[in-house]
């Protein structure tokens, strides 16, 4: 990192302060969480396909029972 005083004469004391602003503010920046990726589009999400839970037995109303809950 490559610091210039382009304008005025600062003191040593006023230079390192400046530097310490700027380089604690480089550090809260490197250590703040990154941004979260965006979830998947959930035409592409595996998890969907997965049976929700178990077909029915079968019987004479095993059609009804695959469409509605029981």
């Amino acid at each position: 990192m490559n610091i210039k005083v382009l304008r005025g004469n600062p003191t040593p004391e006023e230079l390192a302060a400046a530097l310490a602003v700027v380089r604690a503010r480089a550090a809260a920046r490197a250590a703040a969480t990154p941004v979260p990726a965006p979830p998947p589009y959930a035409w592409t999400d595996r998890t969907r396909n997965a049976p929700r839970r178990s077909l029915p037995s079968p019987g004479p109303a095993a059609w009804h029972r695959t469409y509605w809950p029981s």
